[in-house]
């Protein structure tokens, strides 16, 4: 007679215990609208935005100077002179024209680290309602902020917190470089973030 009880008493205490456990699968999906990182970065980001104007300004007068040339004085219409002189002007224009080229391709280069580091840095990270989308705000130049919608099974982070010193990298499924997080910035809900946004996938 003992046995059936003790057998129904364990299928209460089962019954009882696995609302807690059905919780747990769920407990990284919140019912509202969570902040997981915040690093507001305003001068920072105006100061970028200057320098990005101002490499572009630089590099790309210095590429028209050079192929702007100054008018050279006539040329003596006698043919004995001309073989002096054209090769001269030859080397003088590949000269300005590879300084121009060079002038502008160094500058594409500075303009595009630039900009691809100020829209890859992160300013905010939110967890959406329901724990399955996630909301990436970067800062971009000048502060204007770029916003971006990914579900969270798309996103991995590539290190744990306590294992990079400074920069945070976030891999988003379908985008070729990563988002950077700052360190520096403020993780409110420190657990739920490892949880969810900084947890590794295989994406």
């Amino acid at each position: 007679m003992a046995a059936p009880w003790l057998r129904s008493s364990a299928r209460l205490l089962a019954a009882l215990r696995l609302p807690r456990g059905r919780r747990s699968l769920h407990e990284w999906a919140p019912p509202r609208d969570v902040l997981l990182f915040e690093h507001k970065r305003g001068r920072f980001s105006v100061a970028l935005g200057l320098f990005c104007a101002g490499q572009g300004v630089f590099w790309t007068s210095l590429a028209i100077a050079a192929v702007a040339r100054p008018s050279s004085p006539a040329q003596p219409s006698s043919d004995a002179d001309l073989p002096d002189h054209n090769p001269r002007n030859l080397r003088s224009l590949l000269w300005s024209y590879g300084l121009a080229i060079g002038s502008g391709a160094l500058g594409f280069l500075v303009l595009s680290a630039s900009v691809l580091f100020s829209v890859r840095s992160v300013r905010s990270v939110m967890l959406l309602a329901g724990g399955k989308q996630v909301a990436l705000t970067t800062h971009a130049p000048f502060g204007l902020g770029a916003h971006l919608t990914v579900p969270l099974n798309q996103v991995s982070c590539m290190a744990h917190r306590g294992e990079v010193p400074a920069v945070l990298p976030l891999k988003i499924k379908g985008r070729r470089f990563y988002y950077l997080l700052d360190k520096a910035g403020h993780f409110p809900n420190a657990k739920l973030f490892d949880n969810t946004v900084g947890a590794y996938r295989s994406l």
